[in-house]
């Protein structure tokens, strides 16, 4: 029943795969260097990271999928809370875009279309088309059920791939900065979520 954002699947199978690798070849990194004990096995090369103009990209897309989505139950829905919670998922979605748009033209950097960006925007379409089908309760459940799952990996992404991954200064400080306002969504979102479990 509850329809589940895949905005972030190809991040998270990305993050998986770079795990499995670094747990097989780049635990140096955090065990301080030494090789020693890897020295038996080959390891596999670690999956590259997406790379700065394709984060730009990912940015991009998850946010606008937000925004849609959060436009979406402005709209659509009689809940005050939920219409309160999506209105603050537009502005601050959208002051995110703002900065990231400001930021690569800044830098001279065209975002690059890759298929973590690509699933995104697919993802997000497929979660409009699905809640455009429901209503009343319904509809809100969906909706926060997805804000939940959409949030929490976000949260994953930027810490497990696109801070790890991302090389210019300023674009890494965007992602620091946007982190603290994920984790608040999330903590919303499941608050929201709790007290219409109870009514």
């Amino acid at each position: 029943m509850r329809k589940i954002l895949l905005s972030f699947v190809t991040i998270a199978t990305l993050s998986a795969c770079k795990s499995g690798d670094n747990a097989a070849g780049d635990t140096t990194a955090a065990a301080g260097g030494d090789t020693a004990a890897m020295a038996t096995t080959p390891a596999p090369a670690p999956a590259a990271g997406p790379t700065d103009p394709q984060i730009a990209a990912i940015v991009v897309a998850a946010n606008n999928a937000d925004i849609e989505a959060g436009r979406l139950a402005a709209s659509k829905s009689n809940n005050a809370q939920v219409k309160e919670f999506a209105q603050r998922m537009i502005t601050d979605h959208e002051g995110v875009n703002k900065a990231a748009t400001a930021l690569v033209t800044k830098l001279g950097v065209t975002p690059e279309e890759n298929p973590t960006s690509q699933q995104q925007k697919a993802s997000g379409d497929q979660n409009i088309a699905s809640l455009q089908g429901k209503s009343g309760a319904e509809f809100d459940q969906a909706y926060i059920a997805n804000e939940l799952t959409y949030h929490q990996n976000l949260l994953n992404a930027i810490d497990q791939v696109l801070l790890p991954s991302v090389q210019n200064a300023e674009l890494k400080g965007l992602l620091e900065k946007t982190r603290p306002a994920v984790v608040s969504h999330l903590e919303h979102v499941q608050r929201l979520q709790a007290s219409m479990g109870k009514s």
